[in-house]
């Protein structure tokens, strides 16, 4: 049985050597094997894993936070993306926002515009950036949900942390 698994060890050891001598990267790889998990990282884009139309939760920033809330409820996204009078992206707001403000001693105005509590200029994701990108950018920031934006900076999805498992 040793025998069987040094021949392994070596077949994948020339198999490298090889992909390295001819310049064969992971984008070949996922070009060849889309199927796989590599595959699907390098092949498909956020707007292929993004939630859209009812369940992208979207509120107008002079609309109130009981309104907000409602909608983060409604979608069960746990954010909001809050737009301005063009529909372009101004503000997101989470759940973790709202504890954040609690847990500081602050009192919340439900019927206070939502607008007052939002991260204003929140960051996005395009909706045509590739899923490794995506993988990136919620390791890096560390993000449950991240708001995804068409070339005019309106929100047209989400894309939750769940959804890239």
């Amino acid at each position: 049985t040793a025998s069987t698994t040094a021949m392994l060890a070596l077949g994948d050891a020339l198999a490298i050597a090889l992909m390295r001598a001819k310049g064969f990267k992971k984008e070949d790889f996922a070009r060849l094997h889309p199927a796989g998990s590599l595959g699907r990282r390098l092949n498909l884009r956020a707007r292929d894993i993004m939630h859209t139309g009812k369940e992208n939760p979207v509120v107008g920033s002079r609309q109130t936070l009981k309104e907000a809330l409602f909608m983060m409820t409604k979608t069960r996204r746990g954010a909001t993306s809050i737009v301005d009078g063009k529909g372009r992206l101004s503000g997101y707001l989470t759940d973790g926002d709202l504890r954040r403000i609690l847990d500081r001693g602050g009192t919340l105005a439900l019927n206070a515009p939502v607008s007052w509590v939002m991260t204003k200029d929140p960051f996005s994701i395009k909706e045509d950036m590739m899923l490794d990108g995506v993988l990136e950018v919620f390791k890096t920031h560390n993000f449950d949900t991240i708001p995804v934006v068409d070339a005019r900076s309106r929100p047209t999805g989400i894309i939750d942390e769940r959804d890239l498992l």
